[in-house]
């Protein structure tokens, strides 16, 4: 028992030596600077490697959503090769480092299987391009402006400036409704008039509401449809296509101002359908009750 002691306060007294211990500590010291200064000089090369990006790609051919990509990869991929590399100087083995992380990787991935949802989306949104930056889109009842697409969520402005940071999954397992991936959008405007009134002639008064307004296409020409013939009403539609789709929502507000106004000017009759009560007289004779029967 006694020589197991020895040999063990032989063991300790050998690793926690002054001498040994301030060797490795200097060690330790100096490749941790040398670790550090490694990935220093890969995040400058980031840096620089940025400025180059914001100079030449705006020239290039590619769009903003590509250059948003290419610039996410190339960060991520500069920075992770800097801390593989840091990490070998500290002596650390990042073979199996990483070898290890694969098999923990599958245990935090059931943890953290959301954050890779929105990371594969991320990727496929770059891929499949459903929009780009700079695109009016609808995803459900979120309605604005996209103004970054990051490897985890889909950043849109909206119309009274709040900014939605929307998972990549949720966009990628919904509709998206884009108003600007098509050279021009269609205007519909609604308008109830009376039955009694001429087609024609309100087609003719929609028609002239549009007629001076050069944000309108004439091609395709805009019509005037009959959408329901209600009891009291008839419904139409005023169909326009606009030139430039960015401006939809303010043109259409301001459209449908117009044809209220043009529709006034003109006395043209724009009910809501009502439901009219008109009182009913009975006449009964004295001491006898009507016969009510269920037919």
């Amino acid at each position: 028992m006694s020589e197991l002691f020895d040999v063990i306060l032989e063991r300790l007294q050998v690793l926690f030596d002054p001498e040994t211990l301030g060797t490795q500590l200097v060690d330790f010291l100096i490749n941790f600077v040398v670790a550090f200064i490694t990935f220093v000089v890969f995040y400058l090369g980031w840096l620089i490697v940025r400025l180059l990006l914001i100079r030449f790609l705006p020239k290039s051919r590619f769009d903003p959503t590509s250059q948003a990509f290419i610039t996410t990869i190339l960060q991520y991929s500069i920075l992770l090769l800097g801390l593989v590399n840091a990490l070998s100087l500290l002596g650390i083995d990042t073979a199996g480092l990483l070898a290890s992380l694969g098999i923990v990787g599958i245990t935090i991935g059931f943890a953290a299987r959301d954050a890779f949802s929105n990371l594969i989306s991320g990727i496929l949104i770059f891929l499949d391009r459903p929009f780009v930056i700079g695109d009016l889109v609808e995803v459900g009842e979120n309605y604005g402006r996209v103004a970054q697409i990051t490897l985890r969520s889909t950043r849109i402005i909206t119309r009274d400036g709040k900014m939605l940071a929307v998972p990549n999954a949720e966009i990628i397992n919904k509709t998206v409704t884009s108003y600007t991936n098509f050279p021009h959008l269609r205007l519909d405007v609604a308008v109830n008039v009376g039955v009694n009134e001429n087609i024609d002639r309100v087609r003719q008064i929609l028609f002239e509401v549009i007629q001076d307004d050069a944000d309108f296409l004439l091609e395709p020409p805009a019509r005037v449809v009959i959408t329901q013939l209600n009891d009291y009403n008839v419904a139409l539609e005023l169909q326009a296509w606009i030139k430039d789709e960015r401006i939809h929502v303010e043109k259409r507000f301001e459209l449908r101002e117009k044809v209220f106004k043009a529709l006034t000017e003109q006395q043209i009759d724009m009910p809501f359908e009502t439901i009219q009560l008109a009182p009913l007289t009975v006449d009964v004779a004295q001491g006898q009750l009507p016969e009510i029967t269920n037919e």
